[in-house]
């Protein structure tokens, strides 16, 4: 192989869950644009996937039984299954919460939807990736997954940091060392991919706090997060697994 294939997925199948959400558009994208056959699998009709190499499944990834019928169905019609990206995002409408005012049952549907869906996403797909002997894994988590949130950042709007938030993206990328490790004999990796925070419209205050407390002077966006999910899909990351690949403008820097 040369090196200019290294970042090639070519050949390949991928699956990228929540795959019409706003970071799991520009993965979907980005894959295919790289050559792999991708599925876009989210619970919304992804109005990308018309054809050629990217295709749309109904996924969801808090049933286990939804997750098992999609990855048997990709399985059956391309034989396997090269590149899974866990980017979905279930959440409560509840969510946002401040700490004090958090429900039990709330925070543990959370857990469960959120952490349990990528459990559940992994347990399966690397039991496929097993059989294949050669796989990869990539867990979207986030900084705060990895340093406390800022809360000076919020002041003056109605946004906060979930606590739920923490937790799940710090047990994402536990989980997904553990998978690394668990699975490597099999030459599965799995890998875990942090952003910053990213450009949504968020309200004005906000976004001048955060670029103001970021090295590089702004807000992350989306295609700020396709370079390290390729690099870890293809060949380029063949020796890389059970990392946490950060992408935060220097934030975790300070």
């Amino acid at each position: 192989m040369s090196y200019k294939e290294l970042f090639s997925c070519g050949g390949k199948v991928a699956i990228v869950t929540g795959g019409a959400g706003l970071l799991g558009r520009e993965i979907v994208k980005a894959l295919s644009e790289f050559g792999a056959t991708v599925y876009s699998a989210d619970l919304m009709a992804d109005k990308s996937a018309k054809g050629g190499n990217i295709k749309s499944i109904r996924l969801d990834i808090t049933s286990e039984s939804s997750i098992e019928k999609a990855i048997a169905k990709i399985v059956g019609k391309e034989g396997s299954i090269d590149i899974f990206v866990n980017a979905a995002y279930p959440r409560t409408s509840d969510w946002g919460s401040k700490f004090e005012d958090i429900p039990v049952k709330s925070w543990t549907k959370n857990v469960n939807d959120h952490l349990g869906g990528y459990f559940i996403c992994c347990r399966c797909v690397a039991e496929q990736m097993k059989k294949q002997k050669r796989g990869s894994i990539i867990n979207l988590a986030s900084i705060y997954g990895v340093v406390a949130p800022d809360f000076s950042i919020y002041k003056g709007t109605k946004m906060t940091m979930p606590a739920a938030y923490a937790a799940i993206k710090g047990g994402i990328i536990a989980l997904t060392r553990y998978i690394a490790t668990y699975y490597a004999k099999y030459n599965v990796r799995a890998n875990a991919v942090s952003p910053g925070g990213i450009f949504d419209n968020q309200q004005e205050a906000f976004i001048k706090r955060y670029s103001e407390k970021t090295p590089l002077g702004r807000m992350g966006i989306p295609s700020d997060v396709i370079g390290a999910v390729v690099f870890l899909a293809s060949d380029a990351s063949s020796y890389v697994t059970g990392q946490n690949l950060i992408m935060d403008g220097g934030w975790t820097a300070w």
